[in-house]
């Protein structure tokens, strides 16, 4: 029997507009207001969802169960095992030193401390945003900063603002993978659409950071630098994401921008050494700076083996990001299962669309063609260059599954819930309800993103939840659904500095313990005025600058 959606179950728009919210309600305000574990909240979530989506909307029992089961295969696959397998890269390069040579090598460039901010919380941490994500890179570039004798909060908070504009593509492009895998975006034309909004951000952010450690005077004297980072980043990830695709866009753009940052440093230097760690102005950070830790000079070689796993990293991935590589691993190991009780079995109606349209549920198990496993192959890789030995990999393969065990979970109930909102029609409410603010809408749907962002912690997960409800406000108000999709992880990527988690992470990688109201504080102007700009450009894409929204390829 088939189900037909409906979106005003009670004939006020009202009240089934409060009740579709109750479940993106409980998850956020247990993440942002009660502190509860993410994977809890999660569950939280899911279970307010299929309360809402049987007893409000009338979804039957059996369908919501099988379409939040649908969901969490999807987060096991494709999503987790990318989360999985990159990290079980990270641990590898951790425990046989080789990223302490790469934290050395970057260390000791130059002494002036913008330019170390610019390579290290910018550009290395652009890098593993795009090959790690989920907190990574703060956790690497706060703890190097403070090795290097910044203080806690110029360390801390500088990280947070610098790992903005790489978000949307982080950890290989989850977020923009998952945004389309979930809601039915064309993933090739929804990367793009990021790709025309963020470089922008990636030649200004880089100006930003630098204006709030060294004031306008201090920035103003590096600028030729500042400017070389910027758009060197900038111009890749146009390129990558418009032409090739979401994988590898922040890995390639933060290597083109470093190798053109270090070059240019080559044959040009500030007037003025920048010598203080200390923010400019008042750091109530400044009395608890400690002494910068040694730089060890490393031999060629020695940098060659640190950095080559993320050249096999890179190098793996792009291959398996070719589609005749793609479709030749499909046609060796592809199945696919239809969800009984499921695909076909629920229709959208007008005036969401046109004409009654069935929903399909089929699940691929694409392992072989999945970018985890192109991860997990470099990682083996990896692991036997570094000289490990088989047992030492498979035992660290397990070590890392123990260690993100709760992210997983916390993926694959996400996933759960922001399935179900789609099946249930629950986020077509939403949508239908923020569709009434009209012309405005371009600039708050990309507040929505910030919001939610700011409150779960990733982009991955506000494009899951919100996903929908942009796609269906832009069909309502007859604006590119691509662009709404790509507001909200572009807009996103800017509540990333705020969100609990991210300044957790920060206040632990330098140990400046008890301080997290200080962080929150210190980056949420800066958090607001950078999702203020993003919306303002998507509203001039929409109504000024129209060209952007054409297809290129």
């Amino acid at each position: 029997m088939v189900w037909q959606q409906i979106y005003d179950p009670f004939g006020n728009m009202v009240i089934s507009t409060a009740l579709a919210a109750i479940p993106v309600v409980v998850m956020l305000a247990a993440l942002g207001f009660f502190h509860i574990k993410a994977h809890i909240a999660a569950g939280m979530g899911l279970i307010a969802a299929l309360l809402v989506a049987i007893f409000a909307y009338g979804m039957p029992a059996d369908m919501a169960g099988r379409a939040a089961l649908f969901g969490g295969f999807t987060g096991l696959l494709p999503i987790g095992w990318i989360v999985l397998n990159i990290i079980f890269l990270h641990q590898l390069t951790e425990q046989n030193g080789s990223f302490k040579v790469l934290q050395d090598s970057l260390s000791g460039i130059t002494e002036d401390r913008r330019i170390q901010l610019l390579l290290i919380a910018f550009c290395f941490g652009a890098f593993f945003e795009g090959a790690a994500g989920f907190g990574t890179p703060v956790a690497v570039t706060a703890a190097i900063l403070i090795g290097l004798g910044f203080s806690p909060l110029a360390a801390s908070g500088l990280s947070l603002i610098a790992n903005t504009a790489p978000v949307a593509f982080g950890a290989l492009g989850t977020p923009v993978i998952t945004l389309a895998k979930v809601h039915g975006y064309d993933l090739m034309e929804v990367t793009a659409m990021v790709g025309r909004q963020l470089p922008f951000f990636s030649v200004l952010v880089p100006f930003w950071l630098i204006w709030a450690f060294a004031g306008r005077k201090g920035m103003l004297e590096i600028w030729p630098a500042v400017l070389v980072a910027g758009v060197s980043f900038a111009i890749p990830q146009y390129l990558v994401s418009n032409f090739i695709g979401p994988e590898l866009v922040d890995i390639i753009a933060a290597i083109v921008s470093m190798a053109c940052l270090i070059g240019f440093l080559r044959v040009w230097q500030p007037k003025r050494i920048w010598t203080s760690p200390s923010l400019r102005g008042n750091d109530i950070s400044a009395s608890e700076m400690k002494p910068p830790q040694p730089v060890v000079k490393h031999s060629r070689d020695a940098l060659m083996r640190a950095w080559m796993p993320w050249l096999i990293l890179s190098v793996c991935v792009f291959i398996w990001g070719l589609p005749p590589v793609k479709a030749w691993l499909n046609g060796i190991f592809n199945p696919t299962f239809p969800m009984t009780g499921l695909h076909n079995l629920i229709e959208k109606v007008p005036p969401v669309v046109v004409n009654p349209t069935k929903e399909g549920a089929v699940y691929a198990l694409s392992l072989l063609s999945a970018t985890g496993t192109a991860i997990l192959v470099s990682a083996v890789l990896s692991g036997f260059f570094m000289k490990y030995s088989p047992v030492a990999i498979v035992r660290t393969f397990f070590k890392t599954v123990w260690l993100v065990k709760f992210s997983l979970l916390t993926i694959v109930l996400m996933l759960a819930l922001g399935t179900l909102t789609r099946y249930s029609g629950t986020d077509t409410t939403l949508g239908l309800a923020f569709a009434n603010t009209g012309v405005l809408y371009p600039f708050f749907g990309t507040l929505m993103g910030w919001l939610g962002v700011a409150l779960t912690g990733s982009d991955t997960a506000s494009n899951v939840l919100f996903g929908g409800m942009q796609k269906v406000a832009a069909d309502q108000l007859g604006l590119s659904p691509n662009l709404m999709g790509a507001a909200n992880s572009s807009g996103g990527v800017m509540g990333k500095m705020i969100d609990a988690q991210s300044i957790v992470v920060a206040s632990t990688a330098t140990r400046w313990f008890n301080h997290e109201g200080d962080i929150l504080r210190y980056v949420f102007f800066h958090s607001i005025a950078l999702a203020c700009l993003v919306g303002l450009y998507v509203t001039m894409q929409a109504y000024v600058w129209p060209f952007t929204l054409m297809v290129v390829r």
